[in-house]
């Protein structure tokens, strides 16, 4: 029976609809050699690098996605990117394993044409314009790889939105007899960026770029498409686009983020980012239940100190055996401690094992090294700091001179 009362309203859906669609597509930046980290990288992309008794480099970017809701990340590689790869894998640990979007690792590739190395920072966004084309963005983030910080982009792509800006820079200051070490940006009164200047020998701002870059999309894909055309362009954000945009009179503004950030570019900012996070109150909070950093790590049995064993002020985490001394350092999981040795303000990394009666001290210890029984580091500083690449197998008896970078080939000269 017919009822009149029904509302017959039909809803029309379209046959199609366009769920990879994304408002914000972040690209990070994970090529990089990292020739100033010596022997820790002959064989691994610096973001792979160890860090914190648990994590790697690369974890602070992929965690700060999550945690700010972006949920689609192109990761760009390049040099000795297998270890990288296999690390990252589906992005199953920072819930970055999704139907549409999640994480992609993007490596340099032949297309029909060429195919080419990445030249330059702008050069490997413009190599995958096609890849974040597909997601339509009105945003993309531009992060790099190595650098330890927790920030929420999100509040960082509102400030873009609520300036009406093309490009947005996240800067830190700096103490001023620092800043002639970083790119700067110089600001009128609201923050938009009226000149930038690369390490001047005069600094006229310390607002230091921390290369973290917002940008619309629109407005960036013509400006890399203009400048691969130029045949004298670096290919380069710092000194190629950002100063193109200032001169096409783009409107571009600083992001102040005031909290931890650390370039662990160098052996020494890399030792002493690893130190802050014994400090009593670390300016770095891994604990933070509101703000985790995600990682992937193996399965392994809990730590063990054997009787006699003296271990303050470090880090022991999962798997290690410590039979020996421990001070004021950071033990990866794995790692082995033996009877009678000694460890102070050293980083040891994933399954490293210290022989009897050894004494190691301001020392970063690769992945897998081997140190005899009897092995003395003979000391060192914050400035001096030693480093023994991963695989190393340093000899019974050996004597380590201070501030000496050693690799696993050069170890088989001692």
């Amino acid at each position: 029976m017919k009822n009149d009362n029904v509302d017959r309203t039909v809803c029309v859906y379209p046959l199609t609809s366009n769920i990879r669609k994304k408002e914000t597509v972040a690209m990070l930046l994970a090529g990089g050699q990292g020739s100033r980290l010596g022997a820790l990288t002959i064989k691994m992309a610096k973001p792979a690098v160890p860090f914190g008794g648990k994590y790697r480099i690369i974890d602070f970017a992929l965690s700060n996605c999550t945690n700010s809701d972006i949920d689609t990340l192109g990761v760009l590689t390049q040099y000795q990117p297998l270890e990288l790869n296999s690390y990252i894998a589906n992005g199953q640990p920072w819930d970055l394993d999704r139907i549409t979007g999640g994480v992609y690792v993007l490596p340099p590739y032949m297309s029909a044409k060429a195919g080419e190395w990445y030249k330059g920072t702008a050069n490997a966004i413009y190599q995958n314009i096609s890849f974040i084309e597909q997601f339509e963005p009105e945003y993309v983030i531009i992060l790099s790889g190595d650098h330890i910080y927790k920030m929420d982009y999100s509040l960082m792509i509102d400030f873009h939105k609520s300036t009406n800006a093309d490009a947005t820079i996240a800067v830190q200051e700096v103490p001023w007899e620092e800043a002639s070490r970083f790119g700067l940006m110089i600001t009128d009164d609201g923050n938009k960026i009226i000149d930038f200047e690369e390490k001047p020998p005069e600094p006229r701002s310390n607002k230091a770029s921390m290369g973290v870059y917002v940008f619309s999309w629109e407005v960036l894909k013509q400006f890399l498409v203009d400048d691969e055309a130029d045949a004298k362009s670096s290919n380069d954000f710092g000194k190629n686009i950002i100063p193109a945009m200032l001169n096409a009179g783009n409107n571009i503004y600083a992001y102040t983020f005031e909290g931890y950030w650390k370039d662990v570019g160098t052996i020494e900012s890399l030792w002493e980012a690893n130190m802050d996070l014994l400090n009593e109150d670390s300016p770095l909070n891994l604990y933070d239940a509101d703000w985790h950093i995600y990682s992937r790590n193996p399965v392994m049995p809990p730590h063990y100190a054997a009787a006699g064993a003296d271990v303050s002020e470090s880090m022991v985490t999962e798997g290690c055996i410590v039979e020996g001394k421990v001070e004021n350092s950071i033990l990866f999981a794995g790692v082995i401690v033996s009877k009678d040795s000694k460890v102070d303000n050293s980083v040891i990394m994933p399954n490293t094992i210290i022989g009897n009666n050894s004494e190691v001290n301001y020392s970063i210890i690769g992945e897998n090294v081997i140190i005899g029984c009897d092995v003395v580091f003979e000391g060192g500083s914050p400035s001096e700091i030693s480093v023994i690449g991963p695989g190393a197998v340093i000899p019974d008896g050996s004597i380590i001179p201070k501030g000496a970078r050693l690799s696993a080939e050069d170890a088989e000269n001692i």
